[in-house]
């Protein structure tokens, strides 16, 4: 099979524009060049293909670029490569190895909105390799005329301008980072309006993730069907996920979607020193834990990670053995949406906080049986009630680690340690 995002990777010089044009690079642009293929075509072509969002939200990719306005105003596109979601660590790679790869879909993705300016957001983290390896391949882009004025002799200008964050992971929300680009604090935006409609610089914009991205020019390449049938029990196309936690190997593995989670985890060695699978995060640090006899039966696939009552999400696959304390992972995922919060909702900024002090205190030995239905509660008064879903990832950690192992909190309460001996 074909791999979309990682197949440059083996080679000397994997982000090279001379190793992409060797493995089909550009193609896809300059076939929409040369042929004038129109902006409604390229729309229809991504919406029948199935992309769906590869950053956590899932949203079909073309139904997204079909809100933009026909006017001439001016329009931009967006690549969020502010990778942040603890577990996830693909477009970290994608950048490193293939960057060419999301240079070419986003002008694409520029050319099918009417957008003459993009802007690639990348975290300020990535400064030293990422940040570097872009804008190589960016100059390399412009060398060549595939990016800038008059491209290629066409007269379309479409312009690329990356831009470097702070570490901030609430930036990686869609709004916040318009705002960050304007110059602003990178604070969620109340929607409506959407960013289609009023995005960067109150103009229409669209925002899509550096995976989603980096996938757009194989599948006009090749059609849409071509994309749909790398999928397999019922999934539709390819999908990279990030293994780490209690396996033999961690990796990025971009397999076809609806790959069987057990596969995915022979990939990765298995489960870490020949222990028993406990519980699996699916999709990044926000999603809810599933059991690992559960997660074994599941397929990675949106709908049947869904059947399991969790998300694919990011693809963050956090595995846990039978040595993990679930109390322990749920105090250290909690601190985490506390630090990260912004503030601005007052749920979100008050919430996390009990959260995590509650479970803190039940760690620290302090804790009684109506700490766990405070949790509850307050994860409960917390989701849904925010203008982003940082309230959401904070709370539904909670929620499911207390519904599938409460009995190791209520014995941490109890016996004021873990029952997990490692």
């Amino acid at each position: 099979m074909t791999l979309i995002c990682t197949e440059t990777y083996s080679k000397q010089e994997p982000a090279s524009l001379e190793t992409y044009l060797t493995l089909e690079g550009y193609q896809a642009w300059q076939k929409i060049l040369n042929n004038k293929i129109s902006k409604s075509e390229i729309i229809n072509q991504i919406k029948e293909s199935g992309l769906r969002g590869k950053g956590g939200a899932g949203f079909l990719t073309g139904l997204k670029w079909s809100f933009i306005p026909i006017s001439d105003e001016q329009k931009y596109l967006v690549c969020n490569s502010d990778e942040s979601e603890p577990g996830t660590c693909k477009d970290r790679d994608i950048l490193r190895y293939n960057p060419h790869a999301i240079i070419e879909g986003m002008l694409i993705a520029s050319y099918a909105i009417g957008a003459s300016v993009a802007y690639n957001y990348l975290r300020g983290e990535f400064l030293d390799e990422q940040w570097k390896v872009f804008n190589k391949a960016l100059e390399e882009a412009y060398q060549k005329g595939y990016v800038g004025n008059n491209i290629l002799s066409t007269g379309l200008t479409i312009n690329i301008f990356p831009v470097l964050g702070a570490g901030a992971y609430i930036v990686g929300e869609e709004t916040a980072m318009l705002e960050a680009i304007e110059g602003k604090r990178g604070m969620p935006r109340i929607k409506p309006p959407f960013p289609a409609i009023k995005g960067l610089f109150a103009k229409p914009t669209i925002i899509n993730n550096t995976e989603t991205l980096a996938t757009v020019p194989k599948i006009i390449l090749k059609g849409a069907e071509w994309y749909k049938s790398l999928g397999i029990n019922n999934g539709e196309g390819v999908k990279i996920f990030c293994m780490s936690g209690s396996v033999q190997k961690p990796n990025n593995f971009e397999v076809p979607l609806g790959t069987p989670f057990s596969n995915l985890l022979e990939m990765s060695g298995g489960v870490s020193n020949n222990s028993k699978l406990k519980a699996v995060i699916p999709g990044g640090s926000s999603v809810p834990v599933v059991k690992g006899e559960l997660m074994l039966d599941t397929n990675m696939d949106y709908d049947s990670i869904l059947k399991a009552n969790s998300m694919l999400g990011s693809g963050g696959v956090i595995v846990m053995d039978e040595t993990i304390c679930m109390v322990k992972v749920l105090q250290r995922i909690s601190r985490f949406y506390y630090g990260e919060s912004c503030g601005q909702c007052t749920p979100c900024r008050e919430g996390t906080g009990w959260l995590y002090k509650i479970l803190t205190n039940i760690i620290d030995g302090n804790g009684t049986i109506n700490d766990l239905h405070e949790l509850e509660r307050i994860a409960g008064l917390i989701e849904g009630h925010c203008i982003c879903a940082l309230g959401d990832a904070a709370a539904l950690p909670v929620k499911s680690f207390l519904n599938n192992f409460w009995d190791e909190f209520e014995y941490y309460i109890d016996n004021k340690k873990s029952m997990v001996v490692g």
